[in-house]
């Protein structure tokens, strides 16, 4: 996962990590250690984040697959 990509996409939508966490419905403490590869963020995980920051279908590809 290209984490500093995510982030980016985080800060143009004016949020951060606290306020994405409550909207896709996971602890603020649980996404940093998503974010930090200490846990794996799932598929739900990844489509809700694609939908709340707009993400692209070509830029969350390149996001959480590539």
């Amino acid at each position: 996962m290209k984490v500093n990509k995510l982030k980016g996409k985080i800060v143009e939508r004016g949020m951060n990590i606290e306020s994405l966490a409550k909207m896709i419905g996971v602890d603020r403490a649980t996404l940093y250690r998503k974010l930090n590869d200490a846990e794996k963020i799932t598929i739900g995980e990844a489509a809700k984040i694609k939908e709340v920051l707009e993400i692209s279908d070509s830029d969350a590809y390149d996001i959480f697959l590539a």
